[in-house]
């Protein structure tokens, strides 16, 4: 699995996953929230699905 994603936007996938994550479960905004699942596991693997389809690369160092 060759990463994809660089640095700047890992960070923010997973800031945004978290966020989206704690709003819904706090209930502050609904259960559509927790798709908030998605961009944190894409952020913390390193890799986007759709970022592969559409060949897309943010990551500066394509070694991973």
């Amino acid at each position: 699995m060759k990463r994809n994603e660089g640095t700047l936007d890992r960070t923010l996938r997973v800031a945004i996953g978290v966020l989206l994550i704690g709003l819904a479960a706090t209930n502050a905004i609904g259960a559509w929230g927790y798709v908030g699942i998605v961009p944190l596991l894409t952020g913390v693997v390193g890799m986007c699905p759709l970022y592969g389809l559409l060949r897309i690369n943010t990551c500066s160092n394509n070694r991973h």
